[in-house]
């Protein structure tokens, strides 16, 4: 029997009981068709005695609409790279921008912020815009499931591309720009934390390097062809896992 991977949102220690909540009951019961008995692997995103890991458990009392679970073991993990990356990210048409938020999850972003840019070309505000970060959340607590990821990226709220650059960080900054003199692998050879720069399909407008230049964002280049944004993004995380992090 298949033994799915459950991000669950709460805390709790060895021989606990818990209750599902309603997404990890959906997929372990309603999908998956487990039952009493079956066993589970939960993750809540936290420390656990000073480690992250992940916890084995048995599903009893599973119902028509509700399971628990009995909390029976932990397993620490260490499978967290050492560089911290903060994406900042170009909204982008369709699943486009889902698309990017699963596959950087799966390569170890540790933070995403949607941006608005002048080209990005997406038009969205209130109660929408705060359905589609929620989306975005669960996008990103998917990928954790597959990857097998202990911790759990948060998709901050969006924000004008010049809030963001004005943020405080002591992060090296950089942008891709097509024009760049300088590769990424040409970067400094220690850095564990990283504020990456992702513009849309249109790319930045002249304007918008300027100001992420003037807050110390650094142009970088990928190679001498011109990427999709969701290409962008991946190829640059890959790079700097590659020069930084661990992917070897």
């Amino acid at each position: 029997m298949r033994n799915p991977r459950i991000y669950q949102n709460n805390q709790w220690t060895i021989g606990d009981t818990i209750t599902l909540s309603d997404d990890a009951f959906g997929h372990t019961v309603r999908v998956l068709r487990l039952k009493n008995g079956d066993n589970v692997t939960l993750f809540n995103g936290s420390k656990y005695q000073e480690s992250w890991g992940e916890f084995q458990a048995e599903l009893v009392n599973v119902g028509k609409k509700s399971a628990q679970a009995i909390i029976q073991s932990f397993k620490a993990i260490a499978n967290e790279s050492p560089v911290n990356i903060h994406l900042g990210q170009a909204i982008s048409r369709g699943d486009r921008m889902d698309f990017t938020l699963q596959k950087s999850v799966e390569l170890g972003v540790n933070s995403i912020t949607p941006l608005f840019t002048e080209r990005c070309g997406v038009k969205i505000s209130g109660e929408r815009l705060a359905k589609k970060i929620e989306q975005w959340q669960k996008i990103v607590i998917s990928a954790c499931e597959q990857s097998g990821r202990c911790t759990v990226p948060v998709v901050h709220p969006a924000l004008p591309l010049d809030n963001w650059l004005a943020q405080e960080s002591s992060a090296l900054k950089l942008n891709l720009h097509p024009k760049a003199e300088h590769s990424i692998m040409n970067l400094p050879s220690e850095n564990s934390r990283i504020r990456l720069l992702i513009g849309p399909e249109g790319g930045l407008s002249d304007e918008e390097i300027s100001q992420a230049n003037e807050q110390q964002f650094i142009d970088v280049l990928l190679g001498p062809r011109v990427l999709r944004t969701e290409t962008a993004a991946l190829t640059a995380i890959t790079a700097l896992q590659c020069r930084y992090g661990d992917i070897k």
